[in-house]
């Protein structure tokens, strides 16, 4: 990766570059569902940590279920910064990450990913996910390593990104990185977001996951058999039907 290139899972090489923050100033949905196919990468104690990112989340000021909506303070100062500004806080025992979007308070959550490159057996790569393995085992056993990054915790603890160091930052070359390597989904699933309380606007279809890795999602919408959520599959061109609250 030194180069900037990347083994994709076809097997071609392809050259991956930065992310500018102007990727992040726009429509908090239409960076959620860009986001996907992204690789995020943290250099850490001499190696690079990787994951692909396939499940997001918008959030809104006007959205109920947002901590924007609560209101500003020191610790949410990042929700009303710079488009690209990272948001960290503390969910579930562990680090979750956001990065701010176009509008004061509206940002985008990541919620799920896979180790990057996501099929290769060169020794670089391999050594990189004995790493995360070891930073985020299951009581005390090693996880499959492809569901390492399955949840919004454990995609910070794999990479090794933690609210002291990155909240209210920016990203930063060679050391946290947000990079393109041209992959694009065939299909996206939209549907509702995970987690939000009844009257909070639980219903507001925030939720974008590449419909190629449904099985390392947080929780795939279409295997949910007890009141089913909607389900909209969007294509490369589709608009995205994102309602505001």
């Amino acid at each position: 990766w030194r180069d900037g290139r990347s083994l994709w899972m076809d097997g071609t090489d392809r050259r991956m570059t930065p992310v500018d923050q102007d990727f992040f100033d726009r429509d908090a949905c239409e960076v959620a569902r860009d986001l996907l196919g992204k690789v995020l990468r943290h250099h850490l104690d001499g190696q690079w940590l990787a994951a692909q990112l396939i499940e997001t989340e918008a959030y809104y000021l006007t959205d109920k279920g947002s901590h924007a909506s609560l209101g500003w303070t020191p610790k949410r100062n990042a929700l009303f910064r710079a488009p690209g500004t990272i948001y960290m806080y503390y969910a579930h025992g562990g680090d979750s990450f956001n990065f701010s979007c176009r509008g004061e308070g509206n940002a985008v959550l990541l919620k799920s990913a896979v180790i990057f490159p996501f099929f290769s057996d060169d020794p670089t790569s391999q050594a990189m996910v004995q790493t995360m393995q070891h930073r985020n085992r299951i009581a005390g056993r090693i996880r499959d390593s492809k569901r390492l990054c399955s949840g919004q915790t454990l995609l910070c603890r794999s990479l090794g990104l933690q609210v002291p160091d990155w909240d209210q930052q920016q990203l930063i070359a060679d050391r946290l990185e947000l990079m393109d390597n041209g992959y694009r989904p065939e299909q996206v699933l939209q549907t509702h977001r995970l987690g939000i309380p009844v009257g909070r606007d639980e219903q507001l279809p925030y939720r974008f996951i590449d419909a190629g890795f449904t099985n390392y999602c947080t929780r795939n919408p279409l295997r949910v058999r007890k009141s089913p959520p909607v389900v909209r599959i969007l294509f490369t061109s589709d608009p995205i039907a994102c309602p505001h609250a």
